[in-house]
């Protein structure tokens, strides 16, 4: 039996690979690599660097995990940008307006506008938290809504078909950040670049009374979420609007002890 080694000798400023064989009783015997050994060497050595990398890099993703909601139903605590947020951005893919379960064909004419009530609201988009719909732009649930992020909030306002980003404020009206309530959204629609950032989150009411942060319901990957997230979201905030179902069936006033979203929010979750 003998043992083998490898190792990079150096010599009038010329680097070469040298093999070292050590036999029990016969000493140490070493001789010089051919190209092609040379080549075999140092492409091995670089693999083992490359599977470590990648080792290294999956063991840093398992770690950045979201921790686990301390009670069932519970919105995450923020702490910081979710790890799933900072592989997507900048990309933010969703699939074009399309009729409920998808093609054959693009919807013509604008959406209607079917009234519906912030509690139904909120209940719909709450399904989707139960269910963990997985994310999918090209994918249908079997509620016949696209599972993306504005495929979501036309699932959530109860459209007759999936909207994008870019045409959800046909349905929607400006609102100021004040009049936020339980049912209203957050829009972000890049139109240079649609698919660089582009995003919509549905609210659901403040969870501090300065109003920096809300819970954010939002089809995201992996799967839709509920979440604490710092006003107007993680990544673009200043880009993201709030807006109004126009369908709304009832007011969205401010309750005096306290802030926006308060009494909605109480009605629908204490």
């Amino acid at each position: 039996m003998c043992a083998a080694f490898t190792t990079a000798r150096e010599r009038d400023g010329l680097r070469a690979f040298v093999r070292e064989e050590f036999r029990p009783g016969a000493g140490r015997t070493r001789f010089r690599l051919s190209g092609g050994e040379f080549l075999a060497v140092r492409q091995k050595r670089r693999g083992a660097l490359r599977r470590a990398l990648v080792l290294a890099v999956a063991t840093a993703a398992v770690a950045c995990g979201h921790p686990a909601s301390a009670r069932a139903g519970e919105p995450f605590p923020s702490l910081g940008v979710p790890s799933q947020l900072r592989a997507e951005t900048p990309g933010s893919p969703q699939g074009a307006p399309a009729p409920l379960y998808g093609p054959p064909g693009r919807p013509a004419g604008p959406p209607a506008v079917p009234p519906t009530t912030r509690e139904a609201i909120i209940g719909r988009a709450e399904k989707w938290i139960r269910a963990k719909v997985p994310y999918a732009m090209s994918g249908y649930w079997s509620d016949g809504y696209r599972q993306d992020c504005s495929g979501f909030v036309s699932m959530a306002w109860n459209l007759d078909r999936s909207e994008w980003t870019g045409s959800l404020t046909s349905v929607a009206e400006r609102i100021s950040k004040d009049q936020l309530e339980p049912g209203d959204i957050l829009l972000f629609h890049n139109a240079k670049d649609p698919e660089n950032g582009s995003h919509v989150t549905l609210f659901g009411g403040w969870t501090d009374s300065s109003r920096t942060r809300y819970t954010a319901y939002e089809q995201t990957r992996p799967a839709t979420r509920k979440q604490a997230t710092p006003y107007a979201y993680w990544t673009n905030s200043a880009q993201f609007l709030p807006y109004r179902y126009r369908g709304l069936a009832e007011g969205g006033g401010r309750n005096a002890d306290g802030y926006p979203g308060r009494e909605t929010w109480r009605r629908l979750f204490s």
